[in-house]
């Protein structure tokens, strides 16, 4: 099976569309979106409609912002501009797209035997995972496939334990491979195609390849001043575009 996987879209279609420009040519046997469509971007509309027009089967997951903006959660943990995104995201959508959103599921969402999906943690979905000790909590209490692809952090890492112990490292340049070891299971995250925070401003996206055995990452260049000015034509925090240009 050969897998397309995208997290953290963030209502940013100029980054989704450079993405998908990108594949297009290549073939998957299924689209992983692993939450959080819509939150921060101003075109989340496009990419909600981006992603229900794709081929093939495509399975996702609802992440933190998607249900605050689909009134399933009141957003009381969001910081001020995430927020304002939030209720901006709400007051646009239209009913079909919120509907859509609102119907997502919790994950984690088994894909096939090797393969589960999630927005957080397989544990909790809003969980943040950030250190060996989070993946050592998951991988001692989750009894789930050999590879798990997680998001919210929106930091492109690994996240492995094996015989020899636990392994956790970001990904960083503008691609590489993983190859996945008989014995090990994995955490991926492939970092975000929307809002990156690795000081790295360009899209992420990861492709597995499971008869292979092999994981890869990419990171490619978008025009990131058509998504700030974006933002600040709908009026919303000018923090939230400034940011782009960083990867923060």
């Amino acid at each position: 099976m050969r897998y397309l996987i995208l997290s953290d879209l963030h209502g940013n279609w100029d980054a989704l569309a450079a993405v998908l420009r990108r594949v297009r040519r290549k073939r998957f046997d299924a689209t992983l979106v692993l939450g959080d469509l819509v939150g921060y971007g101003a075109a989340p509309n496009q990419v909600i409609e981006a992603i229900r027009r794709l081929s093939g089967p495509v399975w996702i997951v609802r992440g933190n912002h998607d249900k605050v903006v689909a009134g399933l959660e009141s957003g009381e943990t969001f910081n001020a501009a995430a927020l304002a995104a939030a209720h901006w995201t709400a007051n646009r959508l239209t009913a079909a797209n919120r509907r859509f959103l609102r119907e997502l599921p919790e994950g984690p969402l088994g894909i096939d035997e090797r393969v589960a999906i999630c927005h957080g943690s397989p544990l909790d979905e809003d969980q943040y995972l950030l250190s060996s000790l989070d993946a050592l909590e998951i991988f001692t209490y989750f009894t789930g496939p050999q590879v798990v692809f997680f998001g919210h952090t929106h930091l492109p890492s690994i996240l492995a334990h094996g015989p020899e112990g636990l392994e956790v490292a970001l990904l960083t340049g503008a691609s590489g491979v993983i190859r996945l070891r008989p014995g090990w299971r994995y955490l991926l995250n492939p970092g975000a195609v929307g809002q990156p925070r690795d000081r790295n401003p360009l899209a992420a996206y990861m492709i597995y390849e499971g008869d292979a055995g092999l994981v890869r990452w990419f990171r490619i260049p978008y025009p990131v001043e058509r998504a700030q000015e974006r933002i600040r034509r709908a009026g919303l925090p000018a923090s939230l575009a400034d940011r782009l240009a960083v990867g923060a």
